[in-house]
C-alpha cells in the first residue's frame, strides 16, 4: 500500500508546477553560435570601417593631434574643448551647417513625398511597369562623376535648361548663384537616389493588404482618399527608414558640393560640413578641428534621427 501511495504522489507531483523542467545548457556563444558566425563579418567590418574610425576621431577632437611622417613619435597634448570652440566659432563652420540645414529640408520631404508617390504609381498593374522600375534605379546605380557631367551641360550658363527658360533664366546660372547653388544640388541628389527609396517603398506596399482598398472601394473612397487612409499608414515603417536613410545621407553631403560647384562655391554657398571636414583636414592640415566639426555633426544627426523615430515612428 506504502508503495502505491508514492507511486501516486511522484504522479502529482510530475504534473504539478512544482516540477521542475530539465534545465537548458547554456552556450557561450548562445543558443544559435551558426548565426553569430554568419553575423560575424559583418560585425568586423561595422567595427573596422565605422566604429574605430569614430572612436578615433573623437581621440583626435580632444587633443592637438596633426599628421607627422609614419613613425614619428611627437608629443599631441590634451587640449579639452578647445577644437569644438575654435569650429564652432569659425563663421565657415557654421554656414557649412547652414547650407546642409537647407538642402535637408528640400531634399528629405521631396525624396519621401516623391518615392511614395512613384511606388504607389509603379505597384499598380500599368503597362512597361518593368521598364519604369529599372529606369529610376539606373541613376542610383550609375556613378556620380558620369551624371554631373551631363547636370552641368543642363544647368550650366548656356545649358539646355537655361536655353528653355529663356528670358527667366536666373542670372548668375543655377550652380554658380549663391541662392540657387544648394537648391540645385538638393534636387540633383533627390532624383539620383530616388530610385533606391522608391524600391524600399515598393518592398513595403506589398505588405499593405488588398483588402484594405477594396474595404476602402466600397465605402465610396477614391484614389486619393484611399491614398491618404490606407497607402500612407501602412507604408509608415517605410516612411521612417526613408527619413532616417535620407537625413544620414544628406547629412554626409560630399561628392556632389565637390564636382558640381568646384568645391562648395561660390563663395562658400554650397559647402558642406563634411566638404569643410576635407578641406580642414587633408588640405589645411588640421585634423583635430576636422575631427571636431566630425563629432558635432554626428550628434546633430543623432538628434534629428531620435526626432523623427520619435514623432513619425510613433511607438513602433
Amino acid at each position: 500500500m506504502s508503495s502505491s501511495t508514492e507511486t501516486s504522489r511522484a504522479g502529482s507531483l510530475a504534473g504539478s508546477p512544482l516540477a521542475e523542467a530539465p534545465k537548458q545548457k547554456r552556450h557561450l556563444l548562445g543558443r544559435n553560435p551558426l548565426g553569430l558566425l554568419f553575423s560575424a563579418p559583418y560585425l568586423v567590418f561595422v567595427l573596422a570601417v565605422f566604429a574605430y574610425p569614430l572612436g578615433f576621431a573623437i581621440y583626435i577632437a580632444f587633443h592637438d593631434y596633426f599628421f607627422t611622417a609614419p613613425g614619428a613619435v611627437v608629443n599631441r597634448p590634451f587640449v579639452g574643448l578647445q577644437n569644438f570652440v575654435t569650429a564652432l566659432t569659425d563663421p565657415d563652420v557654421i554656414r557649412s551647417f547652414g547650407n546642409v540645414g537647407i538642402f535637408l529640408v528640400i531634399n528629405v520631404p521631396l525624396t519621401v513625398v516623391f518615392s511614395l508617390v512613384l511606388a504607389s504609381g509603379l505597384n499598380r498593374a500599368v503597362r512597361l511597369k518593368t521598364f519604369y522600375r529599372v529606369a529610376y534605379y539606373i541613376p542610383y546605380l550609375t556613378a556620380s562623376v558620369a551624371i554631373v557631367a551631363v547636370w552641368l551641360f543642363l544647368f550650366n550658363g548656356s545649358g539646355l535648361v537655361n536655353q528653355i527658360l529663356g528670358p527667366l533664366a536666373p542670372s548668375p546660372s543655377w550652380l554658380i548663384n549663391s541662392y540657387l547653388a544648394m537648391p540645385s544640388i538638393a534636387l540633383f541628389v533627390t532624383w539620383k537616389q530616388m530610385g533606391f527609396y522608391i524600391l524600399l517603398y515598393l518592398a513595403a506596399l506589398q505588405n499593405v493588404p488588398n483588402e484594405l482598398y477594396e474595404a476602402a472601394a466600397t465605402d465610396g473612397a477614391g484614389a486619393i482618399r484611399k491614398f491618404f487612409s490606407v497607402t500612407v499608414p501602412g507604408v509608415r515603417p517605410a516612411t521612417v527608414l526613408v527619413l532616417l536613410v535620407s537625413t544620414v545621407t544628406g547629412a554626409n553631403l560630399f561628392t556632389e558640393p565637390y564636382l558640381l560647384t568646384n568645391g562648395g562655391g561660390p563663395n562658400g554657398s554650397s559647402t558642406s560640413p563634411v566638404l569643410l571636414m576635407y578641406q580642414k583636414g587633408i588640405e589645411q592640415g588640421h585634423p583635430d578641428e576636422a575631427s571636431a566639426i566630425g563629432v558635432v555633426l554626428v550628434i546633430l544627426v543623432l538628434i534629428i534621427a531620435w526626432l523623427q523615430n520619435r514623432f513619425a515612428g510613433g511607438r513602433d
